[in-house]
């Protein structure tokens, strides 16, 4: 029986994907296998049974991935799950910022007296909005959740174009076939009247939204940041608010923001309280639907790597899959560091038997300090000892239950 623990509330509907081969415990020391949601692992210690974690959600700030790779323990996370509640909630947004929604129903929230339908027909006008048909949106990162932003926008009569350093245009256009794809970014900010962030947080995209790239948003975007809160300078954010920034053809500071408003998923200390800005709860994957494809995801990922060996959608491993284990088939599960070709390590520590199958990969570490590799052995005999060898931090053997 494996034991997976749980760190947050999980979807039930989600765990129970897990076959009866799996029982759900509280004890961490004992499992091999966890799902998490947001809980902050970093001060957590491993034990050395445990082969996996398994983020419901895309992000894995929460977790030390590099520490986990040194230990041998793959990380997945469950990237498309929640991309349709995250793109409902983007297209959400653009409307509340288009329309003036929180404005409008703050001012009626608080009305008083006999006569408020008066009031609001005296009143109502200072919340005319715009319709987002006919502007321009730019998605900046075309994965699973830009690329369904962008074809809702684009269905709801919106120009879409779009930025994603990682894709070529050939296959950015098979993600978003209706999209202007743009190869220089501060072009997409320039152009605009919308800005919708979908980029992973990593120590290269920490910050960078900053004053140089913030001065060449469009004067009067609404700007959209649904991805992570570290995406943004914030300093340089509150400057282009507050119309404090120029831009590429101003040489001085205008009364109008360079960002009419910046709507986002995430509440900081700095930006909270701004008529501005309109700030969320983080609620993009905070719906039934989306906990559910999540937990399920993860689930589908730790069974197929525990009881398989393979890897799909780690974050600190390369993906390598040989399909399922068959009846009388051996396995072995290699994790190597700074090893060049796992694949060529592994079957020099079983060259005394038949190797009927392998595959392999490597990753660097998120510091790029490290390159990790794994590599998985289709073996024709029973396996009765493995050998040490330097490089090697973890093996498995894998065959049939």
């Amino acid at each position: 029986m494996y034991k997976i623990s749980t760190l947050n509330k999980i979807s039930p509907v989600g765990l129970s994907a897990f076959t009866d081969s799996y029982s759900i415990t509280d004890d961490v020391s004992s499992c091999c296998g966890i799902v998490v949601r947001s809980a902050d692992m970093h001060e957590m210690e491993f034990h050395k049974g445990l082969l996996a974690i398994a983020r419901a959600g895309a992000g894995v700030n929460n977790i030390p991935l590099d520490r986990c790779a040194e230990s041998g323990i793959a990380v997945f996370n469950t990237p498309g799950a929640n991309a349709n509640a995250v793109k409902e909630l983007v297209i959400g947004a653009m409307i509340l910022a288009a329309r003036n929604i929180p404005e409008g129903i703050a001012w009626a929230s608080a009305l008083s007296g006999d006569d408020i339908s008066k009031q609001v027909e005296k009143g109502k006008g200072q919340f005319a909005g715009t319709e987002i048909a006919g502007k321009t949106l730019g998605v900046v990162g075309l994965g699973a959740i830009g690329a369904m932003v962008a074809n809702a926008a684009s269905a709801l009569g919106m120009n879409v174009i779009g930025y994603d350093p990682y894709l070529s245009v050939n296959a950015a256009l098979r993600l978003v076939p209706s999209v202007g794809i743009r190869r220089d970014l501060k072009e997409l900010l320039g152009e605009s009247d919308y800005i919708t962030l979908h980029l992973p947080a990593t120590d290269s995209t920490k910050g960078m939204f900053n004053e140089e790239l913030l001065s060449c948003v469009k004067s009067g975007a609404v700007f959209l940041n649904f991805s992570r809160d570290k995406l943004m300078d914030e300093t340089a954010l509150i400057k282009a608010l507050d119309g404090k920034l120029g831009g590429e053809n101003s040489s001085e500071s205008s009364s109008m923001g360079k960002i009419s408003k910046y709507v986002t998923d995430f509440v900081t200390a700095g930006i909270h309280g701004r008529p501005d800005v309109i700030v969320l709860p983080h609620l993009g994957a905070s719906t039934a639907e989306a906990e559910d494809n999540c937990a399920a995801m993860a689930a589908r990922e730790l069974m197929d790597y525990i009881e398989n060996g393979n890897i799909v959608n780690s974050v600190n491993l390369p993906p390598v899959s040989l399909g399922p284990v068959a009846a009388d088939e051996t396995r072995i599960a290699v994790i190597t560091k700074d090893e060049p070709d796992p694949v060529r390590l592994a079957s020099a520590m079983f060259a005394d038997n038949v190797i009927k199958a392998a595959a392999g990969g490597t990753r660097p570490s998120s510091d790029g300090s490290a390159v990790y590799g794994y590599a998985l052995l289709k073996l024709a005999q029973p396996v009765t000892s493995v050998p040490k060898v330097d490089g090697v931090v973890k093996v498995r053997v894998l065959q049939d239950m």
